[in-house]
């Protein structure tokens, strides 16, 4: 396989960690159903500046988009989230250093929000369209996000997009603590390696939210229960 074929990440979490959540609470999942009405797909920076120079990145866009088409057609909300260019900061600077602080300010791109989506989805009329300017979506002040699912009611998100153990885990941590019943897709998220992407899946099924391939999110969303 070449370097610029899609790839999909070889995803894992430890049996010990099934038994832990299954002992403490009699069940694998805690979210064994879920009302697409009141569900949001938050689909984090899937822009080309992530997509293009990563192949799980590429790996995933199918999975997102038969997740979006399948929660639109069910009555639910696609909510796309886009890096917003944020002010220039000594810390930024200081941490990143001055080159890659600025590449990271203009990662999101310039234009209208639906032109600056990686170029294989469709963004559907009644979909959400926003900015954040913190690596979480949910972060107060930084991304209009939870207002804007506050007022469609949704109280369950399913966080995929890019990359994993950044943007994708700092959304579901924060999602959690503000009171969403969240689900990361585990195939529907992606990094740079297997076992960056592995650890965040380790920490958010542990304390954030269940972990769950697509194929059982879509028959969550076509009203099963398991």
């Amino acid at each position: 396989m070449s370097d610029n074929e899609p790839l999909p990440h070889a995803w894992h979490i430890e049996d010990r960690e099934y038994r832990r959540q299954e002992e403490r609470r009699g069940r694998r999942f805690a979210y064994t159903s879920l009302d697409p009405a009141r569900t949001a797909l938050v689909v984090v920076d899937m822009v080309p500046f992530f997509v293009e120079a990563n192949p799980y990145c590429r790996g995933i866009v199918p999975n997102v988009r038969r997740l979006a088409g399948r929660l639109r057609t069910a009555g639910g909300t696609v909510a796309w989230v886009l890096p917003g260019r944020t002010e220039r900061t000594r810390v930024g600077d200081e941490f990143h250093g001055p080159e890659a602080a600025e590449m990271f300010r203009n990662a999101g791109g310039s234009g209208p929000l639906s032109d600056r989506l990686w170029h294989g989805f469709t963004v559907g009329a009644d979909d959400v369209l926003v900015e954040k300017t913190a690596p979480s979506a949910f972060f107060p002040g930084h991304c209009p996000l939870p207002e804007r699912l506050e007022a469609r009611g949704i109280d369950t998100v399913l966080i995929t997009g890019t990359v994993t153990n950044v943007c994708c885990e700092s959304s579901a941590r924060d999602a959690s603590t503000l009171g969403y019943r969240v689900v990361m897709l585990a195939d529907a998220n992606a990094t740079g390696r297997d076992q960056d992407h592995n650890a965040t899946l380790h920490t958010v099924y542990r304390s954030f939210g269940d972990v769950r391939p697509t194929a059982e999110v879509l028959a969550l969303i076509d009203g099963g229960a398991f």
